[in-house]
């Protein structure tokens, strides 16, 4: 059998990650598993300078999910260069860097020093707020998508690496934004908006009052976009939103993902990254299988 994925230009062993926020850098889980084993590992959003995220409480259990509000907390890009890459450099392992920022000249300058520092690829998260456009999130609009993507596309040498909210009308025509803008791959599903309030207190549990729903329960809707991106991109596309294993996995490469990352599920289960692997093998074997890129896009709709 064969697992091995070229995603975007990246050579991974096999087509499981892991979700951006959901794995820290990588230290937590070591002493679990080997790193090395996951086909590439993405990094929590990194941006320019540090950012101390929203106030507490930042995270709440729901039904089959949870909702965050971290605020895209992290130490800036020249800590995670110091004190956290060298560290993940230790795995046999790729290394990707979830890029953040608010405005296009941050994820430009970000981008500039990620392009000298011994990475992978780099994923753009474009659910942050845009500060000069009255914090409505870089990826709402094809053209908003398009412009910041081939901004970076002009400076970054690396696998460039699109990762899109669901939080929109249509899906695809912001996915095209991300090709037209010249990306190498598009990451789709970030996380559903939500709210959960404390009817005793009638306060939304969360500070930040809504937050992002991740988990189980926005799979069905990851499975239907993810497949709706595959017919409108010809780019590659990395598939996430409530994956927790192997089946679950199977079902958004048919659907058209070429790798998958797992979020919440790290939470649920530190193992659930390489349970899922596994899970990925055992149905390879079962239906006689050679290679994992085989069955990429292969649904055969009613």
């Amino acid at each position: 059998m064969n697992t091995k994925v070229n995603f975007a230009g990246i050579e991974m062993k096999n087509p499981v990650t892991v979700a951006s926020g959901t794995f820290g850098y990588g230290r937590e889980f070591s002493n679990f598993f080997d790193l090395g084993k996951l086909g590439a590992i993405i990094t929590k959003g990194t941006s320019l300078k540090p950012k101390s995220g929203n106030k507490p409480p930042r995270v709440c259990e729901t039904a089959s999910g949870m909702l965050n509000s971290i605020g895209l907390q992290n130490p800036g890009v020249e800590y995670f260069a110091e004190n956290d890459l060298p560290n993940l450099r230790k795995y046999d392992t790729k290394i990707i860097v979830n890029a953040c920022g608010s405005s296009i000249d941050e994820y430009v300058e970000l981008c500039k020093i990620l392009n000298t520092l011994d990475i992978d690829g780099v994923e753009l998260n474009l659910s942050c707020p845009n500060v000069k456009e009255g914090c409505m999130a870089f990826g709402n609009t094809y053209e908003g998508v398009r412009k910041v993507t081939s901004s970076v596309r002009e400076v970054l040498q690396k696998p460039l690496i699109v990762k899109l909210t669901p939080n929109v009308t249509n899906i695809a025509e912001i996915a095209k934004g991300v090709e037209d803008g010249g990306a190498d791959a598009v990451s789709l599903i970030n996380t559903l908006l939500g709210m959960k309030i404390d009817i005793n207190t009638r306060r939304p549990v969360l500070a930040n009052n809504t937050g992002g729903l991740s988990g189980p329960a926005i799979k069905p809707v990851a499975v239907r976009m993810v497949y709706q991106v595959s017919q409108a991109v010809k780019i590659p596309i990395m598939g996430l939103g409530g994956i927790m294993n192997g089946e679950d996995a199977i079902e958004f490469m048919l659907a058209g993902a070429s790798v998958i990352s797992i979020g919440a599920g790290n939470f649920v289960d530190p193992y659930a990254s390489i349970k899922t692997i596994e899970g990925i093998e055992e149905y390879m074997k079962k239906n006689n299988i050679e290679n994992i890129t085989d069955i990429i896009g292969k649904v055969e709709m009613n």
